[in-house]
């Protein structure tokens, strides 16, 4: 029995979403001539392309990381979920906005990606045998392909969610229940060779198998990290205040420990095979992370995003308060970029780590953008999708 009348919430994003897109599109402007000033001033402009791939790569993954949530919780009929699940579909449909974003990268690739350049694919029998899937017109396809099946999957979501705040109808439910499985299998296809393409073959004479499941783990954590940050924005603005309860917190912060486990699982799979290989060919990636200052980022990563996060989640106290676990989520997040950083960028500076002025202006101007396309697309409609069959459960859910 529905315990609250939705209908008396507020639900609906107001004038001061507005005034926060607005601040951050004149916010992404100044930063976004910032950078290119310094890059011209200091000719430092295939700095700022290695940057903008890192910056790129981590607001991707968190579109992906919120498509992946709306086809999981359908896949599993998820009841509890529903009253947030509205902000994942938001989240998700951000992809669209990667697109543009992902032209700089695109039309100067060879800056970016040895195998691209065919006097060096000529003298390598290694890139000579890859250059069947790393050639540039290959490249470009796949990257297409890669977009339209995540725009694909995020508008069908997205559109039968909203048509079903107009009609009730629950074969609506039916439908994306029975569709996110081959959703999910697409994604998980999608998301693996789009980082190995991205950002494995930044080092194209080194391969594993499970870079894509690493990548899909950071994907799933940003999203995560991101969600209760969401809820509390959207509550301290006074919408979803009786719809969104400590309950649904404890939930989004189950999950997000239990993808921050799943994430060094993956990581220490990954090292200790190799480390058990001991191949030369192998090794080598590797040790480029453990050379210099990347030693001490290496160790960050290790504490910083596994050992602390472990210990904040693994107790009650902070999933059950939403502000210190949004807090949580903003410290992730940071984690996550600096996971994204320490992929791409040992290619690109092996003798350590290098961030600056550059890095952070690239950073806040393509975060600009990325909000302003998430305030567009959550003000599109309710904050709640308002006939879902489920919702009652959602409302009077509580967790154990």
């Amino acid at each position: 029995m529905r315990t609250i009348d939705i209908s008396t919430e507020p639900r609906f994003l107001d004038a001061r979403v507005t005034v926060v897109m607005r601040a951050c599109a004149g916010g992404g402007v100044a930063a976004a001539a910032a950078g290119l000033l310094l890059a011209a001033a200091t000719g430092a402009w295939v700095h700022l392309l290695q940057t903008y791939l890192v910056s790129f790569s981590f607001f991707l993954s968190l579109s992906l990381g919120g498509l992946f949530f709306v086809m999981l919780q359908h896949v599993t009929r998820a009841g509890w979920s529903v009253v947030v699940r509205r902000l994942g579909e938001g989240v998700a449909g951000t992809v669209v906005v990667m697109v543009p974003l992902a032209l700089p990268i695109l039309i100067w690739m060879h800056h970016l990606y040895h195998w691209t350049h065919a006097a060096e694919v000529a003298a390598d029998p290694v890139l000579a045998g890859k250059a069947g899937y790393l050639n540039p017109a290959f490249f470009v396809v796949r990257i297409v392909l890669y977009f339209a099946v995540w725009i694909l999957l995020a508008r069908y979501f997205q559109g039968r969610s909203l048509a079903q705040d107009a009609s009730g109808d629950p074969e609506l439910t039916i439908g994306m229940e029975r569709r996110s499985a081959p959703g999910l299998v697409l994604f998980a296809v999608t998301i693996n060779f789009a980082a190995f393409d991205l950002l494995m073959s930044l080092a194209p004479h080194w391969f594993s198998t499970i870079f894509g499941v690493y990548y899909f783990a950071a994907a799933a954590v940003g999203f995560l990290a991101l969600l209760p940050i969401l809820m509390v924005v959207v509550q301290g603005w006074g919408l979803l205040g009786r719809v969104v309860t400590v309950e649904h917190y404890h939930d989004v912060g189950k999950l997000l420990f239990a993808f921050i486990v799943f994430w060094a699982y993956i990581a220490f799979s990954q090292y200790l095979l190799i480390w058990y290989g001991n191949l030369p060919e192998e090794t080598s990636w590797y040790l480029r992370r453990q050379t210099g200052s990347w030693t001490w980022i290496s160790v960050i990563l290790l504490f910083g995003h596994f050992v602390l996060p472990f210990l904040l989640l693994v107790s009650r106290f902070i999933k059950r308060r939403p502000r210190l676990l949004a807090v949580t989520g903003a410290y992730m997040l940071a984690m996550c970029w600096l996971d994204i950083y320490y992929l791409a960028v040992p290619e690109f500076s092996p003798a350590g780590a290098r961030f600056g002025a550059l890095d952070v202006l690239c950073f806040v101007a393509m975060g600009a953008v990325w909000v302003v396309g998430l305030g567009f697309q959550l003000r599109r409609a309710s904050l709640v999708p308002e006939r879902d069959p489920r919702l009652d459960e959602s409302l009077a859910f509580h967790g154990a």
